[in-house]
């Protein structure tokens, strides 16, 4: 995954988190509050773990070493 692409999908992750993590709180917790709780966390710890991860494109750098 190249730079740009991380920080779509990274961006995008981030803020659908967000909102889910936020929802319940402009509501209340009725109606399935602690999923979307639960789901927005998960989702905003994926994101930044996809916006913050290097360590592929170090692979993929040594990946078209080797092909030239």
């Amino acid at each position: 995954m190249n730079l740009v692409s991380r920080i779509i999908s990274g961006t995008i992750l981030i803020t659908l988190g967000l909102f889910l993590f936020l929802l319940p709180f402009s509501f209340s917790f009725k109606n399935g509050g602690f999923v979307s709780l639960i789901f927005g966390i998960i989702i905003l710890v994926l994101g930044i773990l996809v916006l913050f991860n290097t360590k592929e494109d170090n692979i993929e750098q040594i990946k078209s070493r080797r092909k030239k």
